[in-house]
């Protein structure tokens, strides 16, 4: 219980120095404003020195009384509190400013810390978008596109309004407002993550990622991601927001090593990017978000439900109708697998391979023009994928190639194996395998220029040299036959025995000039094709025989140029000249005729009996089955066999391969002149010589057909040194 204060006079203060100490600070009516009124509606006077009644203690002894707040309650909590409040207000507010203003001074010093850290801004500049290789047929159609990008750069305009609006759409959709940094979306992004606990959303813009793919390494830091901000800033600041949208369509990543909206089209649909539909474009955009899991190839359910999204996202932000995003999700894009296993894949890679010694290092996008027809190209790939389909397990055969060469030595189709998206080596260019009888012909050209004639007769019989027997297919022997009938049938022992008698030499200098540049080894096995070759050289050695005796060296690059159409390189080489007189010419183009006729060749004949020659070949253990034949237009070969050299079950080229040619070559001269080989005559080549008796069955003959389109220019020089042969004049 607090204590009772004594009783006693007030002792009022006092102040030393002079009048001071007799002020009376007591307040007095004067000090206050009275509110009390007397029930008689008048103020009592009161002296000025005595204080008011009501405000006095009731012992009268001049202590104030503390008049009630009105209304009930105390008045001075009340007070308090509204200053509290109104002083948090405006101190939050005080602080929160001088915080904001040191958060941009830190901001600018950790810019300006890290473009440090960049080259000078003079030398800031754009990268140039790595060259890309538009490789295209005779005709014109695109076969592919070869470069690191793997598709061409694209104008804007170009392109098909909804595939940028895609994009824009679900990555960036103010794009065209901000300044390279989108502090709405950032903040979005930012709380999005914060709430999920994980980074879910990155909110970069698109000038951001353009800046990241630009210049900078993919790593995840601080001074990475500020560097970022200004580099997004300095590309806002020197390009306008179409040419920034337009690098960035042409450089993002978008899965299976395509790098640009054209390389993605072709690469998932097998179309520029100039033609993709709504539903195409946005499963393009649905990539961007994380491009191996979202690909089409790899997970076609979850690429398009990424699609459905960015349509979503389409519509939200009014680039499309509600009835057009729902006619694209019934309508959802379908991936084609033609690309990455057709086989002009092979011919682009051939002629990557060879691009520098005509051009030189590649700094610019470039166009290149070939010589391959892109309908013969399809028939070929066709005909070899289905007959190894249909027979390939039952003959133990998994690969093959196809060439075809016109008269002048321009490469119309090149098949490099069965299935490039499994294989990419290219066999029909880089296979070096034993030819087997197909190498015979060359021997019988050597001895016809010797003297001999397709009628002289040689006896086959058991022939030995040095310990080396050869032996008939059959093993079987025939007694006395021609050089026509010993080259229908293949025969080994005649072949080998005019190899005796003609030297290897001989026949080495002859294969040579009529176009083999493998090395071969100057023996008698030779004459049964022991050396290796590859299908595209053998297919140029026979093609003299096609054209009236020219030689041809083989290509299949007509020209180069930029996109601009600046000429690079024009092919205008005509090749080594006459190299086969017209009377050996007419007697081996005669002999090799006969063998679809009488020979083992009877496969390859041509459903319209167009004169054609030609010849099959089987190496030891049938590793390999060839078929060589060619028209007066076209000379194609075909090679099937193992890649680990293993034997296929009798493979012969008077099987297989020359259903494979005959198919071939059928597509291939739809629309084309029926016209006779050189220097043989069509009723010549119809005139069939006794066939051998059925107790002599015919070893593998090996059989072509003929071809001649408008020779080389007569009077062309002889022999070219290495580099006139290969780039021409």
């Amino acid at each position: 219980m607090a204590q009772k204060r004594k009783s006693g006079p007030r002792i009022e203060p006092i102040f030393d120095g002079g009048d001071a100490a007799f002020l009376d600070l007591r307040p007095t009516s004067r000090d206050r404003v009275s509110t009390s009124v007397p029930a008689s509606g008048k103020r009592r006077r009161q002296r000025p020195d005595q204080p008011d009644e009501e405000e006095m203690s009731p012992s009268g002894r001049g202590r104030p009384k503390r008049s009630a707040p009105r209304g009930g309650g105390s008045g001075k909590p009340r007070r308090k509190r509204r200053g509290f409040l109104g002083r948090l207000v405006r101190r939050t507010l005080y602080w929160g400013f001088v915080l904001s203003i040191w958060g941009v001074i830190a901001a600018v010093g950790i810019l300006g810390y890290y473009a440090a850290h960049l080259p000078p801004t003079s030398e800031w500049h754009v990268p140039e978008r790595p060259p890309n290789v538009k490789i295209v047929a005779a005709n014109g159609e695109l076969l592919a596109n070869r470069g690191d990008t793997g598709g061409e750069a694209v104008r804007l305009e170009q392109l098909p309004p909804y595939l940028p609006q895609a994009v824009i759409a679900i990555e960036d959709r103010r794009f065209y407002s901000h300044f390279g940094l989108d502090p709405i979306g950032f903040a979005r992004a930012m709380a999005v993550n914060v709430s999920s606990g994980r980074l879910v959303q990155g909110g970069s813009t698109l000038t951001q990622q353009l800046a990241k793919n630009l210049f900078l390494e993919p790593d995840r830091t601080l001074g990475r991601k500020v560097q970022e901000l200004v580099l997004a800033l300095w590309l806002e600041a020197t390009y306008s927001k179409d040419e920034i949208l337009e690098m960035y369509l042409n450089r993002v990543y978008l899965g299976a090593g395509a790098y640009g909206v054209d390389a993605a089209a072709r690469r998932y649909f097998g179309k520029s990017a100039r033609m993709i539909t709504l539903a195409e474009a946005a499963t393009l955009a649905g990539l961007l978000k994380a491009p191996s899991r979202y690909a089409p190839t790899r997970n076609p359910k979850l690429a398009a439900d990424r699609a459905q999204v960015v349509l979503a996202a389409m519509h939200d932000a009014g680039f499309i109708e509600a009835g057009t995003a729902r006619k694209a999700i019934n309508e959802p894009a379908v991936v084609v697998s033609i690309q990455n296993s057709s086989s002009a894949n092979y011919v682009a890679d051939w002629v990557m391979d060879m691009l520098p010694q005509y051009v030189g290092a590649i700094d610019a996008d470039i166009v290149v023009d070939t010589t391959i027809d892109g309908s013969m190209q399809e028939a070929a790939e066709l005909a070899l994928r289905g007959n190894l389909a249909a027979q390939g397990q039952t003959l133990g055969v998994r690969q093959g190639a196809v060439v075809i060469l016109d008269t002048a030595g321009a490469v119309k189709a090149l098949v490099g194996g069965a299935d490039y998206s499994q294989s990419q080596f290219n066999r029909a260019v880089a296979a070096r395998r034993q030819p087997g009888s197909a190498f015979k012909p060359f021997v019988f050209l050597a001895a016809l220029e010797a003297g001999l004639t397709p009628d002289t007769v040689r006896r086959d019989q058991p022939f030995t040299v040095k310990g080396w027997s050869p032996q008939n297919y059959t093993k079987k022997f025939y007694g006395d036959v021609t050089l026509t009938q010993a080259l229908a049938m293949s025969l080994n022992t005649v072949a080998a025995r005019l190899m005796s008698e003609l030297g290897p030499k001989a026949v080495i200098r002859t294969a040579r000039r009529m176009g083999i540049s493998s090395p071969m080894a100057a023996n008698l096995s030779l004459s049964l094709g022991t050396s290796e070759v590859t299908p595209l050289e053998l297919t140029a050695a026979f093609v003299p025989l096609s054209n009236g005796g020219y030689g041809v060296v083989p290509h299949v690059i007509k020209r180069i140029r930029t996109t601009e159409g600046r000429t690079l390189y024009a092919r205008q080489g005509n090749g080594p000249g006459k190299i086969i007189s017209p009377v050996h010419l007419a007697q081996m183009n005669h002999m090799l005729a006969q063998t679809l006729i009488t020979g083992t060749g009877k496969k390859a004949v041509l459903f319209d009996k167009r004169p054609a020659a030609g010849k099959t070949g089987t190496s030891q253990d049938f590793r390999d089955g060839w078929f060589i034949g060619y028209t007066a237009n076209l000379t194609a070969t075909v090679w099937l066999g193992n890649d680990d050299n293993s034997p296929t079950k009798k493979a012969t080229g008077g099987s297989l391969p020359a259903d494979i040619w005959r198919e071939t070559m059928e597509a291939a001269h739809l629309g084309l002149p029926v016209a006779p080989l050189p220097g043989v005559a069509a009723q010549m080549i119809l005139e069939a010589g006794p066939a051998p008796s059925d107790d002599a069955p015919l070893p593998p003959a090996d059989v072509g057909s003929g071809s001649q389109l408008v020779p080389p220019q007569e009077g062309a020089p002889g022999p070219l040194n290495l580099i006139e042969r290969i780039f021409g004049n």
